[in-house]
């Protein structure tokens, strides 16, 4: 199916906004070695039967990955990167479905911790 003049892809814009609404520049991302440590995660947490679907979302001013155990339902787990609360709090968190934040931090490896219960510390 080829477009005509005037059409766009479906995936490039939505709604109202204009092509210089949706330059890459504008939105927030995960760089490869953020998506690498939570694709390393999602892999696992696939592996072991409890996670199934993933969705990212690239929005101005948070990325979000969330996790879901199947594709119709809410996401259990949203890993958000938000650069505005860097100096505060940290880019980085870890809400739940409910909204409750799991975990906030500076450090990505840190706050996927909370989630990663494959990595947990045995004293002995």
């Amino acid at each position: 199916m080829s477009l005509g003049p005037g059409d766009t892809e479906p995936s490039q814009f939505h709604g109202g906004e204009s092509p210089s609404a949706l330059a890459p520049a504008s939105r927030v991302t995960f760089d490869r070695h953020e998506l690498d440590r939570i694709f390393s995660l999602y892999g696992r947490k696939v592996a072991a039967g409890e996670w199934r679907d993933y969705a990212i979302d690239f929005l101005r001013d948070r990325a979000v990955f969330s996790v879901f155990r199947r594709a119709s339902e809410v996401p259990i787990y949203r890993i958000e990167k938000s650069p505005r609360l860097a100096r505060r709090q940290g880019a980085y968190s870890v809400i739940s479905a409910t909204g409750l934040i799991v975990r906030r931090g500076h450090e990505l490896d840190r706050v996927l911790r909370s989630i990663d219960t494959s990595l947990s510390l045995v004293a002995g």
